[in-house]
């Protein structure tokens, strides 16, 4: 008899509107220092950028499908959009009130941001200036009636829509449309202060004020400017011609996400009707289409890096430490030959890693370095350490993944420069991205090679290692880098899987991730009777693969403990009449990035614990290669476990994922501490001892 589930599973597109729910709640919190209220604004409408550029573009491209695509999404992409469109609504009007909110706060501060109408007449002078030495040379108007076809809009610019006329003759009317240059200008400007103020203009601003300097010449003289922003289909369309190598693919690729159709417009309400209906025409968009009418100022992105020097108080982020057993100078290598190392990031310092690569890059007996880039830093020090390995004679191997997505460009800069200075770099597959985060080290010990490397959650970007939560394992295990070495063997010859069905301790992606963890909790499941209660914690992004939230449910069913950090998409649902023991699941949104996956199994006392590079999405699971590595150092898993349950008892930045996706904060009792994880897990951290 087929089994029955009370509810299915929470529609992925909903869940992700959910996770940016939280976001918009982190900038509605009062109790964050109100440059992070700016910041998380600005982090959700990055954020909704990217979903429009991929999610709703592919939903837009199911349409075509019919039921087909119902077969294959579980719902009607139709009724998925209008779900969308009106949870957008809703957030929209909330992201309206919060900034509202936040200016009243500012300008108590004496801080505001102002517009062209109330400059004063330094100000003024300013403006025209700054106009002249720095903006006017990165504009160039494009006069769009008198041009045939309008030109592909950037979809990560905005844009100014010009109304021209002339008050003494009605027949001289013109449109144009100005982007303005954030690519070369910060957008937001500070300017001279007035009875103590901080008054910050906005770039679009600057040039609205200006617009007589770039028209009056041409017979204008009344000028009215509305912002504009287009949002393209970022799905990257690889070319299958075998006879195009990948690297040509990307770059097509690339040329074509430029030309993407247009299924986005955001626009200040305020625009003209007719105007409005004119550049709709120019971007073969109707009504029928995403069109979001909001206040004056758009690409709230921007605001991630609005100008810190204006607060008096603003948070200071704890400065990440090096981990006491890789304090300078010390051999890491010697270190790791004694026992495994597991960084944790932001807490730990990323330099430890680029230590790593530099003492390799000159001890006499290293003789290799293999590692996978998958997002780098714009100055990337680990490319110039591995730079510097080549230079001193090492063999360096670097896996540049070109289909990173929206990193693409830059990856392919990357690979240029690294070839040039006589690495090898592999670019991976066209029809699967190399998503695992490895490393491994040769060096002659006593006429053998022995290896060290490491394992890693996250990307290696000293950037984003800075605001980024994950986990970093360094090792000389032969067990663990034998794995490693064989997926480099994969990489390097993809045809054969033979490589990856070799690794006898490590799970890869796309050879057994699903099939293996399938079998854990169908272990947990086993254990689980009067005596003895099964369980299961699983850390993730997302949550997503139907087989193994199927696999979940089961467990569910049976009263197996299962707890969920699941800081994004999270399809699961937590409860049912059916289940012995509801599925705790919560989510945690603070001030660093949860990015690390962690998957803890109690099996009876044996505590089987893993991290990973791969999340619980088809994608990762079947169309990437991953590795999932065990934990097998009893001192590390400990401190894995630890630094599970500080999460777990996060009762300051947790929401509870419910069936609803209400995102309701975890409740305490009255007489319960306050615990913010975050906190927790850096004062536990600095307070251990090695």
């Amino acid at each position: 008899m087929k089994r029955k589930v009370e509810k299915t599973q929470i529609i992925r597109d909903i869940s992700w509107l959910s996770f940016n729910a939280r976001v918009l709640q982190e900038a509605n919190d009062n109790g964050v220092p109100i440059s992070e209220r700016l910041r998380f604004l600005g982090i959700f409408s990055n954020n909704l950028d990217e979903f429009f550029r991929v999610r709703v573009a592919s939903l837009n491209r199911m349409l075509q499908y019919g039921k087909a695509a119902k077969v294959y999404l579980e719902n009607n992409p139709k009724e998925i959009l209008k779900e969308i469109q009106e949870t957008l609504q809703t957030q929209q009007k909330e992201f309206e009130r919060i900034y509202h909110e936040i200016c009243v706060e500012l300008k108590r501060d004496k801080i505001a941001i102002v517009d062209e109408s109330k400059l004063t007449k330094t100000q003024q002078e300013f403006v025209k200036n700054y106009f002249n030495d720095k903006v006017r040379t990165h504009i160039a108007p494009l006069m769009i009636e008198s041009i045939p076809e309008l030109p592909n809009l950037n979809d990560k610019s905005i844009y100014l829509a010009c109304m021209l006329s002339n008050n003494e003759n009605s027949f001289m009317n013109s449109y144009s449309l100005i982007e303005i240059p954030t690519q070369y200008l910060p957008r937001f400007v500070i300017l001279p202060n007035n009875k103590n103020e901080k008054n910050i203009i906005l770039l679009e601003n600057i040039i609205k004020y200006c617009l007589p300097n770039l028209f009056t010449q041409f017979g204008f003289n009344s000028f009215e400017a509305y912002i504009i922003k287009v949002t393209r289909d970022a799905e990257l369309d690889i070319d299958n011609d075998i006879n195009t190598n990948l690297i040509e693919k990307i770059e097509k690729g690339l040329k074509n996400r430029k030309k993407g159709k247009a299924i986005r417009l955001v626009y200040d309400k305020a625009i003209p009707k007719n105007m409005l209906d004119y550049l709709l025409k120019l971007l073969n968009l109707s009504k029928k289409d995403q069109l979001v009418p909001g206040g004056s100022i758009h690409n709230f992105k921007d605001f991630m890096d609005f100008p810190m020097e204006v607060f008096e108080q603003r948070l200071l982020r704890k400065k990440p430490f090096v981990h006491p057993l890789f304090t300078q100078p010390v051999r890491i290598l010697d270190v790791l030959n004694r026992q495994d190392v597991m960084l944790h990031f932001p807490y730990h310092s990323f330099d430890s890693i680029i230590d790593l690569l530099r003492e390799a890059a000159i001890d006499p007996f290293v003789e290799s370095i293999k590692i996978t880039c998958y997002r780098l830093a714009k100055e990337s020090k680990i490319v110039k350490a591995l730079i510097n390995a080549v230079r001193n004679g090492k063999k360096v191997t670097v896996v540049i993944e070109l289909k990173a997505r929206f990193d693409e460009e830059a990856n392919l800069v990357w690979k240029r420069i690294l070839e040039e200075e006589g690495v090898k770099v592999l670019v991976g597959f066209p029809d699967m991205k190399v998503h695992a985060k490895i490393c491994s080290i040769a060096k002659r010990v006593n006429k053998k090679l022995k290896y060290y490397g490491f394992v890693s959650t996250g990307n290696l970007n000293e950037n984003t290692a800075r605001f980024y939560g994950d986990h970093c394992l360094l090792t000389a295990n032969l067990k663990i880098l034998s794995d490693v070495n064989r997926v480099f063997n994969f990489i390097e010859k993809p045809v054969d899987y033979s490589e990856l069905n070799k690794c006898k301790y490590l799970i890869t992606s796309p050879i057994n991730t699903r099939e293996y963890f399938i079998q854990k909790i169908r272990n947990e499941i086993k254990q689980t009777n009067k005596k003895h209660q099964g369980s299961i914690i699983l850390k993730l992004n997302s949550l997503a693969d139907d087989k193994l939230i199927e696999e979940l449910y089961k467990a569910a069913e049976v009263g197996v403990d299962i707890k969920l950090i699941v800081r994004g998409i999270c399809r699961v649902v937590t409860t049912n009449t059916k289940w012995v023991q509801n599925i705790n699941a919560i989510s945690i949104v603070d001030e660093y990035l949860e990015h690390a996956r962690i998957l803890f199994f109690e099996n009876k006392g044996t505590d089987d614990l893993f991290i990973s590079s791969a999340d619980w999405m088809v994608r990762n699971i079947d169309h990437r290669v991953e590795v999932t590595a065990p934990i097998f150092d009893k001192n590390i898993k400990q401190e894995l476990k630890d630094i599970l349950a500080i999460q777990l008892v996060e009762n300051e930045k947790a929401r509870i994922l419910d069936n609803k996706q209400q995102n309701h904060y975890v409740t305490r009792t009255l007489n319960e501490k306050w615990i913010r994880s975050q906190v927790e897990i850096y004062n536990y951290l600095q307070s251990k001892k090695y």
